[in-house]
């Protein structure tokens, strides 16, 4: 490479434009070092300074100097993140003591649940109940227990029911479902007849959903009683 090579190929143009080949750029690069007064006579430094004009006059900061940072870069904002992360770090780790010692009270009491009998029924308590066909209430008809346990003897009159065949759901209201009972039929005086300990069941109020099984085996929606329970 020598300078009648380099006008002819324009080689200057090319290396500036980055369309040099890189074996070529690399030759241009020696020859230079070999002959800095190259550089004068192709004047790259008015072409340096007219281009360091441009990026000023763009507002575009020069190649040497260091880009601006994100802001998720910046130390303030890396210092802020950190403290967040050991709030988090810290509330994680008491509401997971909070959840173990929950934890281990609801076993507690499940245990307690499991382990402990029923009350033996004093009394026999015959109860007659006429259910609502209008829908159901959260207000109890009737109330048991409250004393000693009682062997409550439900009689549900179902006597205007085409219905023979029923399935009785018993939900404690507000709280879940307790007990669903298939395949009642109703008696010849037309009651459906339930009987249960009233220390089988905790205080609170109970819905009964009774609904009829129809000659296809389907349920439907036939009647509704609410019942008390007390301590």
């Amino acid at each position: 490479m020598d300078r009648d090579f380099i006008a002819r190929n324009q080689v200057v143009e090319r290396y500036l434009s980055g369309r040099l080949p890189l074996k070529g750029a690399t030759d241009f690069e020696r020859f230079c070092a070999e002959h800095p007064e190259l550089l004068d006579e192709i004047g790259l430094p008015e072409r340096v300074n007219a281009g360091l004009r441009l990026l000023e006059a763009s507002g575009k900061p020069e190649p040497w100097q260091e880009k601006a940072r994100p802001k998720w870069q910046r130390p303030e904002v890396t210092l802020a993140l950190a403290a967040a992360a050991a709030v988090l770090g810290l509330t994680l780790l008491m509401m997971g003591g909070n959840t173990a010692g929950k934890s281990r009270q609801i076993a507690d009491l499940k245990k307690q649940l499991l382990d402990q009998p029923l009350d033996p029924a004093t009394s026999t308590r015959e109860i007659r109940v006429l259910p609502s066909r209008s829908g159901a209430s959260n207000t109890p008809a009737i109330t048991i227990g409250g004393g000693g346990a009682q062997l409550a003897d439900l009689k549900i009159d179902e006597s205007r029911s085409p219905s023979h065949t029923f399935r009785v759901t018993i939900d404690r209201i507000d709280q879940g479902r307790v007990a669903v009972i298939t395949n009642l039929l109703k008696d010849s005086n037309g009651n459906l007849r339930l009987a249960f300990n009233s220390s089988a069941l905790g205080p609170g109020a109970y819905q009964f959903t009774i609904e009829g099984i129809s000659w296809r085996g389907e349920p439907e929606p036939d009647s509704w009683v609410t019942i008390g329970v007390a301590r």
